[in-house]
């Protein structure tokens, strides 16, 4: 079987699309998820729409992937796989758009000669949600600075000197963290370094006047390198990947931004689910609400009824019916934007729960659901209330499931642990301050409980008893129902 390389290319059936004549991107990281996502908008971009962009993967820590995806002369195998428009999908791609890898800390002049280059104009990034951080503690003459933002700024002061500041001649940064609004915090944190280093003020105000640091929200599931089925894989495509990678097809770039940047980023006239934008924060807060909050507010009713991952809750009829009720009459009606965005966006988040390949599971969904809840359920929960006046039915009930799956007990080891009713054990994993208080609720009545729970300001921020008139009245009548009747029959009634 062959290796997949430059020279066997041209032998492969699954071969698309064009490669790349000029380099005009850096992308920070060489993981799964920026190779199943921007790579493969940019390879789709380079054969719809004329972009020519190719990519220089710049390896952001000692140790990484880099070496492999050399071998294979940059090129990989993406695989999209799933359900959409409720039928099944796959797409075999051969990505074309990496035109090489190189690691700061073995060529650091290569990597600041890229600065040197007037063609490439954007930069890519996910270094992780820790990556976007002021350490303090990097120097002007390392080589390379240890965290991402001090390799940035040194890379910008050289963009710097070598144009001498000249007009548009900075990038378009595009940093994929997962944190809010990534991209003013990445300026912030280049700035902050700046000024650390002494640089000039003509340098300061060239990076921020000169290079659009552009908020962004990214969706999609990367199910990465598929251990247990890529010989199999390998032998139906005709040849060996070692870099081979699985995703979703459901995939979701929103951009924040100047509106002249759509026209050097020509993704959407290639097919590709971006929108670009004037303000990032209502699309993240209908990714949030919708899609983590489905998730938050179902997986531990769902857990305590039985079921042990998503697809399997998409399968059942009742599970079906408590996250439609949610998503449609419940969290939809608290967000502002277009009916038809948030009913396709409602839609989309079905079949990737529904995805056979995304074997999601719920215990894992679980962790840390304090916070979760707070951040994702509970001022959805709030804004339903101020607009409707009354309770939402079924996320009213997803707060005595959460209380009801962290009703546990300590166990002699130290951890913390609850029961299903089928008498298994499972672990309940959080701060330890939460499990020490739900350890004091044991064997204590749904009423007790649910009043407790709900008056602890250090949970919720406030006494959402005296904040929320009947609510305590309607998670205690649901959290007696899971004890007494078990959370199948519970959820089967609150779905009616």
């Amino acid at each position: 079987m062959v290796q997949l390389n430059a020279t066997t290319l041209s032998s492969v059936a699954t071969a698309r699309g064009t490669m790349p004549k000029t380099e005009r991107v850096i992308q920070f990281g060489e993981g799964g998820f920026l190779r199943a996502f921007c790579d493969w908008m940019i390879d789709l971009a380079n054969e719809k729409a004329g972009m020519d962009a190719g990519v220089v993967i710049v390896q952001p820590i000692e140790r990484g992937m880099i070496g492999m995806l050399s071998e294979q002369d940059c090129l990989y195998t993406q695989i999209l796989r799933g359900q959409v428009d409720g039928k099944a999908m796959k797409d075999t791609r051969i990505i074309q758009c990496v035109k090489r890898a190189l690691s700061p800390y073995a060529d650091f002049e290569g990597y600041l000669a890229l600065a040197h280059q007037k063609e490439i104009r954007v930069i890519i990034s996910n270094t992780t949600e820790a990556g976007i951080v002021y350490t303090g503690k990097d120097q002007f003459d390392d080589k390379p600075q240890s965290s991402f933002p001090g390799k940035l700024t040194r890379l910008l002061y050289e963009r710097f000197t070598a144009f001498g500041g000249e007009k548009g001649t900075g990038f378009i940064l595009l940093p994929c963290e997962l944190i809010d609004y990534n991209g003013r915090n990445l300026q912030e944190c280049c700035v902050k370094t700046a000024e650390q280093w002494g640089l000039s003020e003509e340098f300061k105000a060239w990076l921020v006047n000169e290079n659009v640091f552009c908020s962004t929200l990214v969706d999609r599931i990367v199910t990465g390198y598929p251990r247990g089925e890529a010989e199999a894989i390998w032998e139906e495509l005709g040849y060996k990947d070692n870099m081979l990678n699985t995703a979703e097809p459901f995939g979701l770039w929103v951009i924040e931004g100047p509106a002249w940047i759509e026209d050097e980023l020509p993704f959407k006239k290639a097919g590709c689910n971006v929108v670009f934008t004037q303000d990032v924060t209502p699309y993240k807060l209908r990714k949030v609400r919708m899609l983590n909050g489905a998730h938050t507010s179902m997986v531990l009713g769902a857990y305590l009824a039985g079921h042990e991952i998503v697809g399997d809750c998409m399968a059942d009829t009742a599970m079906r019916s408590y996250m439609s009720q949610a998503l449609f009459n419940e969290i939809m009606p608290t967000l502002d934007l277009p009916k038809d965005d948030l009913e396709a966006f409602a839609s989309a988040i079905f079949e990737r729960f529904s995805n056979p390949f995304n074997r999601h599971l719920l215990l894992s969904i679980a962790l840390n659901s304090q916070s979760k809840f707070r951040a994702r359920v509970l001022p959805t929960i709030k804004e339903y209330i101020a607009r409707k006046g009354e309770l939402p039915k079924i996320l009213t009930f997803s707060m005595a499931a959460f209380i009801a799956f962290y009703c546990g007990s300590k166990k002699e080891d130290g951890s913390f642990a609850g029961v299903r009713a089928a008498g298994n054990e499972y672990p309940i994993a959080d701060d330890q301050f939460v499990l020490d208080f739900f350890a004091g609720m044991t064997g204590k009545p749904a009423a007790e409980i649910a009043k407790a729970v709900l008056s602890n300001v250090e949970f919720w921020g406030s006494d959402l008893t005296a904040e929320l008139p009947g609510f305590e009245a309607s998670v205690a009548a649901s959290l007696e129902n899971i004890f007494t009747k078990g959370a199948k029959a519970a959820i089967d009634e609150v779905v009616g």
